[in-house]
């Protein structure tokens, strides 16, 4: 497994992605930033599945422009807008019978929230600028930084989809819950950089020792 650690948290993580990895169902993972939520989807609901054969596919709903969503999504026909001069598949089409990781589903606009709701309701979607209805069968993983629960009540997003997302849900642990873990990540990265550049790992002195262990790592893993 790629998720490093023995603390209870990573322990509980472990358990809850054993009882999931292979349901067909949606998966929400929330956590705060670089709290390792991609990981959890690559290797711990992808790559240890029976889906390990399949695209997996990622996309950042925050990183994206709105407008630009939807044909990213559901692809395009030739046509649709100014500049599309040929037909394109979108993530939904290219994921096939993989795994479509939405990060930052929380940034994802209304209007898009609906649409992504008929394709987890029955599959169907359809390409920018066409009529034909076409089916995905790709897994569904959203994962997000915000309360989706704290959203929904303000208005930001819809409660059926926070509710046909969160079927199954994981809460990806903060670095400052993962007790001695901390430490078994240093390791990890101090070998991981020596081996990438040829230089003999660092040691902490006592002192700096104390002063990292006592730090809470508000980036987490990231960080």
């Amino acid at each position: 497994s790629a998720l490093i650690g023995n603390s209870p948290a990573i322990q509980k993580l472990r358990l809850q992605l054993r009882q999931y990895a292979d349901l067909p169902f949606p998966v929400l993972i929330e956590g705060e930033s670089g709290s390792g939520k991609e990981i959890i989807a690559s290797s711990g609901l992808h790559y240890e599945t029976k889906r390990r054969n399949k695209p997996f596919l990622a996309l950042n709903c925050a990183a994206i422009s709105a407008n630009l969503v939807e044909a990213t999504l559901f692809g395009y026909a030739r046509g649709a807008y100014t500049g599309a001069v040929s037909s394109k598949a979108g993530y939904f089409e290219e994921a096939a019978e993989g795994t479509l990781f939405l990060d930052e589903i929380g940034e994802l606009a209304l209007e898009l929230q609906a649409k992504l709701l008929r394709v987890l309701e029955n599959g169907e979607y359809q390409r920018v600028g066409e009529t034909q209805k076409r089916v995905s069968h790709a897994r569904i993983i959203a994962a997000t930084n915000r309360d989706l629960r704290k959203e929904v009540r303000a208005g930001n997003f819809r409660s059926d989809l926070y509710h046909r997302l969160s079927v199954c849900s994981i809460a990806a642990p903060p670095l400052r819950e993962m007790g001695d873990d901390k430490r078994l990540l240093l390791d990890y990265f101090r070998r991981l950089y020596a081996d990438q550049t040829r230089l003999t790992p660092f040691d902490l002195e006592p002192e700096a020792e104390k002063l990292w262990r006592a730090y809470p790592f508000p980036g987490n893993v990231r960080e």
